[in-house]
């Protein structure tokens, strides 16, 4: 808890270490209706530009040409509880989550190599969310003997979008062997900000304060590389192994700091590099024949996020995800059922929850300071996350269409307000306002329900 405390007391803020893993290490980036219905779960089946989000070796299961594009539409609602009230926040997005594309060429030789094929994809999504909290009119700062205000509200409020593109080469030996691998190429437009009102108890009025470097922007890109490899056994059955390497990232952040000896309130732009968890993904498939199939994936984080350290704060990120981070892990289960030219499919997938028990020291249920409780969240920032989908589909031998909804739930606590300001130690890590400043040495910590909404439908041609 030492190194827990010491890394936010030094200008970091939560939503830093929400974003590192919940988007730039982010494994659950959508594909096309059909990859979604399945719960992301292709590892062993393949057959389309999908397979390089999960196992390229799936570009050598293609045997005919293939090119498709996805619409996505998103509904994502957190449900803030605190202190007896709650607040419910919902954002819709639209937008083209998914263009894939195989050319497969068939080698006409005496050799057991069967089929070279070239796959491209991309995928993208809106990583926008939102989180306000209640206020606690028993949060009272006192700045002077005539002037108090109380905690009125917080959020947190994220918006931007995560693409990857992906380019790969899959072989088939025999139509028993499959290999492939894969380069990936990944954007991320992201502006976050950190915000807390205070009410004050004399006249009503409202005052907002922005925490320490935030409101922040950041415009990053990154790359990776993917193996993989499929083998049958027996006409029925499927294994397969890929491993992606860490994505290697360049983020360029500009920011806003406040109450600086030198140049007061003004902002600056900074460079950072960092390096997310490398991925092994093992898979099984069992295809009883061409009218149902069904694959499980299992994913796991061989390594943790770790920034390249150009000073104390990148260090004391770094420490924290050493000390408090699980090893990323999650489980894809898909079915595919056909009735002559309909498709019908299944999945589900889940999620474990990035970080061991962490404790804080948090406002007690008067809400003083006076107050502090220590206490121990098994889901702190991050929770367990469970999706389930379901999908139909029509084949029109040429084209396909296939629509699939998703819904994606968790829940977590979320740790809010904590921020020292400490001019004789020269800690400025509080919330500020033009005409005033708080700090506060223990945290609010609410309960968070997230229900993620999707809807996706592909539209697709074979030749």
């Amino acid at each position: 808890m030492s190194i827990s405390a010491a890394f936010f007391v030094q200008a970091q803020d939560v939503s830093l270490i929400r974003n590192t893993l919940d988007v730039y290490s982010n494994s659950q980036i959508g594909g096309s209706a059909r990859f979604n219905a399945m719960g992301g779960s292709n590892g062993a089946l393949g057959g389309d530009a999908n397979a390089l989000l999960t196992n390229p070796a799936g570009l050598g299961v293609a045997i005919s040409g293939e090119v498709s594009g996805t619409l996505s539409v998103m509904s994502n609602k957190n449900t803030s509880n605190y202190a007896g009230s709650s607040f419910g926040y919902k954002v819709n997005n639209a937008d083209l989550g998914n263009v894939g594309g195989v050319m497969t060429f068939q080698l006409m030789t005496e050799s057991a190599w069967k089929f070279v094929n070239i796959g491209v994809n991309f995928s993208n999504q809106s990583i926008d969310n939102y989180i306000e909290t209640p206020g606690n009119s028993n949060i009272v700062f006192d700045f002077d003997a005539n002037n108090s205000s109380a905690l009125a509200r917080h959020a947190y409020d994220r918006y931007g979008t995560l693409s990857k593109t992906s380019f790969g080469v899959g072989a088939n030996y025999n139509h028993n062997l499959y290999i492939g691998m894969g380069l990936n190429f990944s954007n991320v437009s992201l502006d976050q900000s950190d915000t807390a009102a205070l009410q004050s108890l004399q006249n009503g009025s409202v005052d907002y304060l922005s925490k320490q470097n935030t409101p922040y922007f950041e415009r990053s890109s990154g790359f990776s590389a993917s193996v993989g490899v499929i083998g049958k056994l027996g006409r029925n059955f499927r294994l397969g192994a890929a491993i992606e390497t860490p994505t290697f990232w360049d983020i360029d952040r500009s920011y806003n700091f406040y109450n600086d000896p030198q140049f007061g309130d003004d902002y600056a732009v900074e460079n950072r590099r960092l390096t997310s968890p490398m991925k092994a993904t093992l898979s099984a498939a069992f295809v009883a024949n061409k009218n149902f199939s069904m694959n499980l994936d299992y994913t796991l984080g061989l390594t943790k996020p770790s920034y390249k350290v150009y000073g104390g704060a990148e260090r004391q990120l770094n420490d924290f995800f050493d000390q408090n981070q699980r090893s990323l892990s999650e489980v894809k289960l898909g079915a595919e059922y056909r009735v002559k030219q309909f498709r019908l499919r299944g999945g589900y997938s889940y999620t474990a929850s990035p970080f061991d028990a962490l404790t804080v020291s948090r406002y007690g249920a008067n809400g003083t300071s006076g107050d502090p409780v220590d206490q121990s969240y098994n889901n702190m920032i991050l929770g367990d996350r469970n999706a389930l989908s379901f999908g139909l589909g029509y084949d029109f031998k040429s084209f396909y269409i296939d629509a699939t909804f998703q819904n994606i739930s968790s829940t977590f606590n979320n740790p809010l307000l904590f921020g020292v300001i400490d001019q004789t130690e020269g800690i400025e890590d509080g919330y500020y306002s033009p005409s005033r400043l708080i700090s506060s040495s223990e945290y609010v910590v609410s309960d968070v329900k997230n229900v993620i909404n999707n809807f996706y439908v592909t539209f697709g041609w074979k030749f």
